[in-house]
């Protein structure tokens, strides 16, 4: 006869196994639990509470304009006192979590990506940290975090944390995040296009405790100094986002001695939940559809390739789904992948930026939407793959995103922004290393990157250079500054490029001009680390157009300096005419594409890219010639490019717009596209293909068949759902074994064996 069972004892048993499980764990390494999770946590009973008895919304008001001008000043205390470009010129964000370590009030200005990461670091602390005896948390601790596997964009961005308590209860946390740069990794400057494994890439710091009592710990603080070229810059960014984190506890308290930790509490949670409700409510005035769009990489950084990030966004009620099934697998050794927070972080991003800029800058504004992404894929790799370039794969998901979005925002009566064509999204800049004019060892970039076009509007076009996708406030890095710390000049910088700009009815916000030459040192050297070279990686919105495709070119076996000193009228101040023209004797001039990995260089050799411009909105034809002219004068494009693209007939010398003469080519280009035209059927059969091209590594869903990927030729086709590694071979051996076959042929042409040659 069976006994009964005894579940007191059962329960013992289960929890002795619990704790013998956690004391004995091997490794806490990143947490799905943590890291798929992009939601609100569910209210405390204590939060409860405290909604419950705070009702007036005056003093929530009150209590929540104190924290964002907290957030405000930690910001410009980073800005003005950060070492790094990128904590210079605004790549950073401040904010304040709750203590369930939920992002509620963050920075208006920086990178409001950061938004929808960070709390999983906290989160991480809070389950794994707050209970352990050998850690622990209390009042002055500080935790510092980059690793993208535990919640992060990539291993460049730095994290400092501290924990805000009251009469020995925690209440919130503070964070401060700075796009550092220089962390240790395979190639100077932080963001290693080299990078094939994650063991390439540099500092990988999970979150751990490196402040006490307010202090930086001098034993840690040393480990990370010696684990990175620059020490001082280590240094100097962590203290100053410490006195960061602490400015913004002395603003909390300075509330909770007026308010007390139960009105702190109930701010919080009131702030995240009806920014929620409100999210959800105009989610629900979005008409029910689906919107599919997708963006081509055209690179790995290390070969060409074409890699795919498809989209469908599907409204129902009040759920918004973003679904990435059909996106490229990852490619394993290559550096361009996306850990899931950081895509989800880009496609928050364009909501605060593009869709809802009015709401309050936290995590509450994008918690309801769900996304949907196919495991071990470009935005959702393993965690065996590099990401250290994950932003050519978020940036490209963040313009399928504002793409897609556009398209329901174009349908409903009250918007709450302009609609407007896809941001330009690449970081066409420099990323630099090597040994200063003043012996130093430095790795990073330039913050040019922070001047990408803006996308043609629905009344107006695009702004010039104005912002990154990433940061709306944000600012360009002064050159001036730059040369006091760096070996090379500028010699064209920030100079709008002639005929670049993406057309439409609206034309796209344009890109600059970089021309830089390295000066006093002969230890220096340059890499880019974009896509777009070959194939756009924006889109145009409702008939515009995208920009063009830019390749890096290089002139060298030259010192530019003696040209300038002996012989300036040489000089030319835009790519096209030194690329054309190539008017210095004996020089090389040569185009790459813009993956190229660390270079050296030698005095006077340049290099030279250009950024691309915002995305076109509307028909071409329809563009307003007085606006054509316009941009002729301003030297943004030339008269034949007007001519070619918005068929203006105007008079080139006096610029006098012929309006009969430009109505009938107009009116004849409508006839000729009407006559191109093809019944929907006949189209398809036309122009849709089975397969992609044969002769190009295309990765990624065909013909809305997201089941299947291609991992790069015809005959490798994959299950979406478990693809499995692609590993690429090195660039190098890929150049030997060309070589080796040229070789082999030479061989057999002169009847010469392999063992001829060995003797």
């Amino acid at each position: 006869m069976n006994k009964p069972i005894d579940l007191e004892n059962v329960a013992k048993d289960q929890e002795l196994i619990k704790k013998f499980l956690h004391e004995t764990t091997l490794f806490l390494g990143p947490d799905p639990e943590i890291i798929r999770d992009h939601k609100i946590m569910p209210r405390t009973e204590y939060e409860e509470k405290c909604v419950n008895e705070y009702t007036d919304l005056n003093q929530i008001a009150s209590i929540r304009d104190r924290l964002q001008a907290a957030c405000e000043e930690g910001f410009e205390m980073v800005e003005q006192m950060g070492a790094a470009p990128g904590a210079k010129w605004g790549d950073i964000i401040t904010g304040i979590y709750s203590a369930s370590g939920d992002l509620t009030i963050g920075s208006a200005g920086g990178v409001l990506i950061f938004s929808v990461l960070v709390h999983h670091p906290i989160k991480f602390i809070i389950k794994n940290w707050i209970d352990e005896k050998t850690v622990g948390v209390k009042e002055g601790d500080g935790f510092i975090h980059n690793d993208s596997r535990y919640g992060n964009v990539h291993n460049t961005d730095q994290s400092m944390i501290l924990p805000v308590f009251h009469e020995g209860k925690l209440v919130c946390w503070v964070a401060s995040t700075v796009h550092e740069g220089e962390n240790g990794a395979i190639e100077p400057g932080g963001m290693p296009s080299m990078a094939e494994t994650p063991f390439d890439e540099g500092l990988k710091m999970s979150p751990f405790k490196v402040v006490e009592n307010y202090e930086i710990k001098r034993d840690l603080l040393t480990f990370l100094q010696n684990s990175v070229r620059e020490p001082k810059l280590q240094y100097e960014d962590m203290k100053v986002k410490l006195f960061a984190c602490m400015r913004l506890e002395k603003r909390i308290k300075e509330v909770l001695e007026i308010e007390g930790p139960d009105a702190l509490t109930a701010c919080l949670r009131y702030t995240n939940d009806s920014v929620m409700d409100e999210v959800r409510r105009r989610i629900s005035e979005w008409p029910d559809m689906t919107v599919r769009t997708h963006v081509i990489m055209d690179s790995t950084l290390r070969e060409n390739a074409l890699l795919k990030v498809n989209l469908a966004v599907t409204k129902k009620g009040d759920r918004l789904i973003f679904d990435f099934s059909g996106s490229s697998p990852e490619i394993t050794n290559r550096a361009i992948n996306t850990q899931l927070p950081g895509l989800k972080g880009m496609v928050a991003q364009s909501f605060m930026n593009h869709v809802w800029p009015d709401l309050p800058r936290g995590q509450a504004g994008f918690s309801p939407i769900e996304v949907i992404t196919p495991n071990s894929s470009i935005v959702d790799c393993s965690y065996a793959a590099p990401n250290s370039q994950s932003l050519m794969s978020i940036f490209t998901g963040f313009t399928v995103a504002q793409h897609a979005t556009a398209k329901f925002l174009y349908s409903i009566p009250e918007k709450y922004t302009r609609v407007l064509a896809p941001w330009y999204n690449m970081i066409n800049t420099f990323i630099w290393g090597g040994v200063n004019q003043h012996g130093e060892t430095l790795g990073n970039l330039c913050a040019d990157l922070n001047g990408m076009g803006g996308g043609a509007r629905m009344d107006r076009d695009g702004e010039h250079a104005l912002a990154p996708i990433f940061a709306t406030m944000a600012d360009i890095g002064e050159q001036e500054m730059n040369e006091e710390e760096v070996p090379f000049l500028q010699l064209v910088s920030k100079k709008m490029t002639i005929n670049t700009q993406a057309p439409g009815k609206f034309r796209g916000g344009m890109g600059y001009t970089m021309i830089v030459a390295t000066k006093d040192s002969d230890q220096w050297g340059f890499m880019t680390s974009c896509v777009g070279s070959k194939a756009p990686p924006i889109q145009g919105l409702f008939g515009g157009y995208a920009c063009g495709s830019f390749p890096l070119s290089k002139v060298t076996d030259v010192d530019v300096y003696d040209v300038l000193l002996n012989e300036p009228e040489k000089f030319k101040h835009s790519i096209p005419e030194i690329m054309n023209e190539q008017p210095f004797e004996g020089a090389d001039y040569s185009t790459h594409h813009m993956g190229l990995g660390f270079d050296l260089s030698k005095r006077g050799e340049l290099f030279m890219i250009s950024r691309g411009s915002g995305g076109g909105y509307g028909d071409p034809l329809e563009r307003d010639p007085h606006l054509v002219i316009q941009d002729i004068e301003e030297s943004l494009i030339t008269p034949d490019w007007a001519k070619k693209l918005y068929h203006v007939i105007f008079n080139e010398e006096t610029l006098k717009i012929d309006k009969e003469a430009t109505k009938a080519e107009r009116d004849t280009m409508r006839t000729q596209r009407k006559a191109q035209g093809l019944p929907y059927d006949e189209f398809v059969k036309k122009y849709v293909k089975p397969h992609p091209p044969e002769n190009i590594p295309f990765y990624g869903s065909w013909n809305g068949d997201n089941d299947v990927v291609y991992a790069g030729s015809l005959d490798d086709k994959r299950d979406a759902k478990n693809p499995g590694p692609i590993y690429m071979t090195h660039p190098k051996d890929v150049r030997i074994s060309e070589l080796e076959a040229e070789l082999t042929a030479v061989r057999d042409e002169a009847g010469i064996s392999p063992k001829d040659t060995r003797k």
